[in-house]
């Protein structure tokens, strides 16, 4: 039975206590689960690794192509490290229609470190909620906050430049390319056999935006920043693997 998605579902005090295994274990589950998907049945080339570092307070800022991004995203930087490191597996941030759909649902995303966000975007409790994790841990994040339809990088909302402003995070620009050759807007499971890359660039330098006032317009020259490194990643990335299709054998 669909829930409600108007308000995040509440967790009693067993779950809260029990939360730091359930979460431990059933991410890093899942992620081995997908770990075979992403490097067995598919080709997936991770570059920039790097870059990410294992320290808190880091936010990777990812282009959007399916609903498994954040899986990727988190997966290709921390595993299987977040098997002994479990500060490394991310936060992320859900869209309630996508993840909170049923109860069963609803609990996995809890334990996938999920943070619940309403319809519409424009949640300042999720904000808060982000505020508060972020600078303990790792979080993903999709600023264009919508799957893209046709592939290119859209601009990023003023939101997520709030967000980096109020922890000033690591910033670390990711792109991601193939995702939606493997699970395209409409499809529900996977493909195999494809081609995934995914880049993680150096970490990003604002510290000009850090010297103006906290307001909506510098977030969002912050954001808009940050979106162009993404884009400028993925367009490299796209020559790449069009050069390297170009010179394989046929």
């Amino acid at each position: 039975m669909a829930r409600h998605s108007g308000t995040p579902p509440r967790r009693g005090r067993l779950f809260r206590l029990l939360w730091p295994v359930t979460s431990y274990l059933v991410t890093n589950l899942t992620v081995t689960v997908f770990w075979v998907l992403f490097f067995v049945l598919n080709r997936t080339r991770v570059s920039g690794r790097k870059n990410v570092g294992t320290a808190p307070n880091t936010l990777l800022l990812s282009n959007h192509q399916s609903m498994l991004d954040s899986f990727l995203v988190g997966l290709a930087a921390f595993y299987p490290r977040s098997l002994l490191q479990p500060h490394l597996l991310p936060w992320n941030p859900a869209a309630a229609e996508n993840f909170y759909r049923t109860p069963i649902l609803a609990w996995l995303a809890d334990n996938w470190r999920c943070i619940w966000v309403q319809p519409g975007r424009r949640d300042l409790h999720a904000l808060h909620r982000m505020i508060q994790v972020l600078p303990r841990g790792v979080m993903t994040l999709f600023p264009e906050g919508t799957r893209t339809r046709d592939g290119s990088v859209g601009p990023g909302h003023a939101g997520t430049g709030l967000l980096i402003l109020a922890t000033r995070a690591r910033v670390i620009p990711v792109t991601i390319e193939g995702m939606r050759e493997v699970l395209p807007i409409g499809r529900s499971v996977p493909r195999i056999f494809k081609r995934i890359s995914v880049t993680y660039g150096p970490p990003l330098d604002y510290a000009e935006f850090l010297a103006r006032p906290r307001t909506r317009q510098t977030a969002q020259a912050l954001i808009d920043r940050v979106m162009a490194a993404i884009r400028a990643q993925h367009e490299e990335l796209r020559r790449l693997i069009l050069a390297e299709t170009a010179s394989a054998p046929t």
